[in-house]
């Protein structure tokens, strides 16, 4: 009998499918961009974890090297024994074997019981965590070990920096010991089923559905894509379904073509999506376009932002998953004029908050429209900003107050099939102007990459020669966004009587 990990674990309960392929087919994963970073950022909290609960330094660390898993369980017994704190305490039992993150002495004798933390790295406790826990102390406690209690400690969100490297106070604990500890016959038959699950000679046969994105993205989505029949228009396209009966409609048939369902369940955005798609069709309603913008006079402005956030802040004054702008790219356009561009990075390593607010004060001048594309975002990192420096205050509320937003006027106004039902600037984008395009960009393509870049960029390790090809990347994507945003609005305001 194979020893599942609590990941194999967790996978079978996810999908049964999904066990079976990490089980038997593991060179098909292929784990997204997102996916990777949310093991870094898991990595970085546990660290983090292991100075808050070993402040003296006093703790053991297991180590679980490829093939030596037998030397990580001995590692473990032996440190049962002492009385300082264990991380990646590894027990196993029948069929199953988990590694704890945290392992703490309830009492000061080397007879005292043991109290469990499992180190989260967002900011509550998701319903699939109490499972995670279940499976923990069932087979740490299987495994003989005097177990008292488990905890859940995740990021607390309104939990601000200090500076100095001092991290008290980012995790926050809750006690879950009764829900873990009552589920141990619930736990033993997922063992059972997940075992019998990896014995069977073929993958099963699931179908794709919500589960292959709930609670974690698959790796094997691509695979299990390959292996069913995929509807020419696929239902998926829709955009915004909220209404549960169109919710269930969809899980009910989640490989259905938009052709199949009913208009009745469908709002008037998602009718026009069905309706222009299966007629291959254009919808442009270019005198409302025109109209909507007509009352916004040039000079104008386009201005897109680049953020980081980091679950584990590194300047002081910033909170967990705070977004942080460090980079801005603005198109001024005026008539008569050339196309003016202007753009601000900061790659320095230090808080770029308020040379960016400085810079951007400058580069929005004090009149005409400020054009973005989805606004919330903007001008909540502009609120936040001039919260923070009320020097800057009145000039950064008076860009907020400037703002055009162009998203909700292309989605009332333009639909193109290959939009596939997405109002992204780079699903509207090739459908007005295809000679421009990201993916011909050097490095950078998209905001995950900027964020990885500005992450490398600002690494002790990165060279200098580096961070500048990466500065020159990262002005080249967000100016390519803002100029986008100037070809749509030509587009949509229908002057092409300007050369841009």
């Amino acid at each position: 009998m194979r020893s599942l990990s609590k990941s194999k674990l967790m996978a079978y309960r996810q999908c049964a499918k999904r066990l079976w392929l990490e089980v038997h087919r593991p060179e098909l994963r292929a784990d997204s961009a997102a996916t990777r970073a949310s093991f870094r950022v898991g990595h970085q909290v546990g660290a983090i974890a292991q100075q808050l609960y070993d402040a003296k330094g006093e703790g053991t660390m297991i180590e679980l090297r490829p093939g030596r898993m037998g030397e990580a369980l001995a590692q473990t017994l032996a440190a049962l024994d002492t009385p300082g704190p264990i991380f990646e305490a590894g027990f196993a039992i029948d069929g199953a074997l988990s590694f704890a993150d945290v392992m703490l002495r309830t009492g000061r004798s080397a007879l005292s019981g043991w109290h469990m933390v499992e180190v989260k790295s967002s900011t509550d406790i998701k319903d699939y965590y109490r499972d995670d826990v279940a499976i923990q102390a069932f087979i740490a406690k299987r495994a003989g070990v005097p177990l008292e209690s488990i905890a859940l400690a995740h990021i607390n969100r309104e939990w601000e920096y200090g500076g100095d490297g001092d991290y008290n106070g980012l995790l926050v604990e809750h006690d879950v010991s009764a829900q873990a500890f009552e589920r141990e016959d619930e736990v033993q038959t997922w063992i059972d089923a997940a075992q019998a699950v990896v014995q069977q000679p073929h993958e099963p046969a699931v179908r794709i559905s919500r589960q292959c994105a709930t609670p974690y993205a698959c790796g094997f989505l691509a695979h299990c894509e390959r292996s069913e029949p995929r509807a020419e228009h696929p239902v998926q396209w829709l955009p915004r379904v909220q209404r549960k009966a169109l919710k269930g409609w969809i899980d009910a048939q989640p490989r259905a073509d938009l052709k199949d369902v009913p208009d009745t369940l469908l709002n008037g955005v998602q009718r026009r999506v069905k309706t222009h798609t299966l007629s291959d069709q254009t919808f442009f309603d270019a005198a409302g376009a025109a109209s909507d913008l007509a009352r916004y006079a040039l000079p104008a402005y386009f201005m897109d932002f680049e953020t980081i956030q980091f679950a584990v802040p590194i300047w002081k004054g910033r909170r967990p998953f705070q977004q942080i702008p460090f980079q801005f790219s603005v198109h001024h356009l005026a008539e008569g004029a050339q196309l003016d561009h202007r753009s601000f990075v900061d790659l320095s390593g230090g808080d770029p908050s308020l040379a960016f607010a400085r810079a951007l004060v400058t580069a929005c001048g004090d009149t005409g429209p400020v054009f973005v594309y989805n606004a919330s975002f903007e001008a909540a990192r502009i609120r936040e900003l001039a919260e923070r420096f009320g020097q800057l205050r009145t000039a950064l509320l008076a860009i907020a107050a400037r703002i055009v937003d162009l998203l909700p006027i292309t989605e009332r106004r333009y639909y193109h099939p290959a939009q596939k039902g997405s109002w992204s600037i780079k699903s509207v984008l090739p459908t007005i102007a295809p000679e421009l395009d990201y993916g011909k960009l050097d490095g950078v393509q998209d905001g995950a990459m900027a964020m990885e870049a500005f992450r490398e960029a600002i690494a002790p390790e990165t060279s200098s020669q580096r961070r500048a090809e990466i500065e020159q990347q990262l002005i080249a994507y967000c100016g390519l966004d803002t100029y986008a945003m100037v070809r749509l609005w030509q587009f949509l305001a229908g002057r092409r009587d300007l050369v841009l």
